[in-house]
């Protein structure tokens, strides 16, 4: 692949990452935002940091290895700001009753120093493999697809206490977390949409019902659903 340097991105580029600048304390993460942004959105179908540090000019993997893990700044910051420069923009604006989209994908990842890697379904390959589940949401109007929010979900295994470490949270509770950082924000979805691993789960739609949302979710074929009507009906 042919390298490139930063310098190479479009003004519009920069432009949009200045959005961002107050969120960053020194100029280096300024600069490794840029240098990590813009490798997410090389040529390359490789998204890993040597990729990135390989593909371009005066990028090197350990500043952005430093600029993910150890620098001081907030993803949940970051990514409100996201959210607000994107429902600035009449072609990403957030209208009212979108369709909010539940769902968890897992990636293959070996190794002992990254948090919540274990033996689990992996979606991405369909099996059960050493890997990383996040939850997250999406917004779709029928127009755009959008992403939300996302949250790692780290196995009872991985964590020091198992299921009684206060980090330990259930994957539909994370769905219930991600539901209501949307609502707080003052979206108004007009339908939660969700597969049978979140469609199965009880208490998960008895929380959607005590927010008044409606949902479509799917069901293992061994559920029975039934159907109460009113004294009106």
């Amino acid at each position: 692949m042919k390298e490139t340097t930063p310098a190479a991105m479009p003004p519009c580029f920069d432009r949009w990452c200045q959005r961002f600048d107050d969120i960053f304390g020194h100029l280096a993460q300024k600069r490794e935002f840029r240098n990590y942004l813009g490798g997410l959105l090389g040529e390359s179908e490789r998204k890993n940091l040597s990729q990135m540090a390989e593909n371009a000019v005066g990028v090197t993997y350990h500043k952005l290895h430093h600029f993910l893990t150890t620098a001081p700044w907030s993803f949940n910051e970051l990514n409100e700001r996201r959210l607000d420069v994107m429902n600035q923009c009449n072609q990403t604006k957030i209208s009212r009753g979108f369709s909010l989209i539940i769902d968890d994908s897992g990636h293959r990842k070996s190794g002992n120093f990254t948090l919540g890697v274990g033996r689990q379904y992996i979606g991405q390959i369909g099996k059960t493999d050493n890997g990383v589940v996040v939850v997250t949401s999406h917004l779709y109007d029928g127009k755009k697809s959008l992403p939300l929010d996302i949250e790692l979900y780290k196995k009872a295994d991985s964590l020091p206490s198992g299921k009684d470490d206060p980090d330990f949270k259930k994957k539909p509770e994370i769905a219930i977390n991600l539901i209501d950082k949307t609502l707080a924000r003052g979206y108004k979805p007009g339908i939660v949409l969700m597969d049978a691993g979140y469609g199965n789960n009880t208490s998960f739609l008895q929380e959607l019902e005590n927010r008044k949302l409606k949902y479509i979710g799917g069901l293992a074929k061994n559920r029975k659903v039934i159907i109460q009507k009113t004294v009106d009906e």
